[in-house]
């Protein structure tokens, strides 16, 4: 579990992940959860950017398609959100993706899709390495 001395940011994030689960429970549609999330980001004085388009590079060249992330909180954490029977190893594999292409090094994965809300963190280090 993260913890709010850890990193105080990704665990607000999460406080209002869990509000918006507990008050809509598990089965719409991402787009019911991530306007939602809206919601209760402004009630908890979050911020936040929604379905922020970043660019991605390769070899040095921005690419025509863009990564559009659900939302950027803080300026520095994507937040991806799901609404799936589980997060798996393609979920994290994504997130990790998106933070080496954008250079950010924080990324939490949301899934209202379950019973209890499920959420993965993923950091990537300076070096390149994950947590």
């Amino acid at each position: 579990m993260i913890r709010n001395a850890r990193d105080p940011q990704t665990y607000a994030i999460i406080g209002a992940a869990m509000q918006v689960h507990s008050e809509l429970g598990h089965g719409f549609l991402e787009a019911v959860y991530q306007e939602a999330l809206a919601i209760e980001f402004e009630r908890r004085s979050i911020p936040f950017a929604r379905e922020v388009d970043l660019p991605i590079y390769y070899l040095g060249r921005l690419l025509a398609c863009a990564y559009r992330a659900d939302f950027i909180c803080y300026g520095s954490v994507v937040v991806e959100l799901k609404a799936i029977s589980a997060i798996t190893g393609i979920e994290k594999a994504q997130a990790l993706n998106y933070l080496r292409a954008t250079q950010l090094e924080r990324a939490l994965i949301l899934n209202f899709g379950t019973l209890r809300l499920e959420r993965e963190r993923v950091v990537l280090s300076a070096d390149g390495a994950t947590e």
